[in-house]
């Protein structure tokens, strides 16, 4: 898979760094899209998933996908490292080989 974790984040907005930088340290290099925050036109507001099945409004960023479904925030992050359940996710998502 190309780019198995998504985030999708503020411009420049702190917690979408810390995700990334999360991932980062597990070896996972996800594509990270950047929304910009002056964008007020209706369209620009949401983000859909590929399938048109999810909709996440921009309060609510950042947002991860792994593996092409919605895993959450980035408490969801969080809990899932703090957990273990990490590592084990990226793996079957084809984001980490070992």
């Amino acid at each position: 898979m190309e780019n198995a974790v998504v985030v999708f984040a503020r411009r420049g907005c702190c917690m979408g760094h810390v995700a990334k930088r999360l991932l980062l340290t597990h070896g996972v290099n996800p594509l990270v899209v950047e929304v910009d925050e002056e964008d007020h036109n209706n369209e620009d507001n949401i983000i859909i998933s590929e399938l048109g099945e999810t909709v996440i409004n921009k309060e609510k960023l950042p947002v991860l996908f792994i593996g092409g479904k919605l895993f959450g925030g980035l408490e969801n992050l969080m809990a899932a490292h703090i957990n273990g359940d990490l590592v084990p996710t990226l793996r079957q998502a084809g984001a980490l080989w070992l």
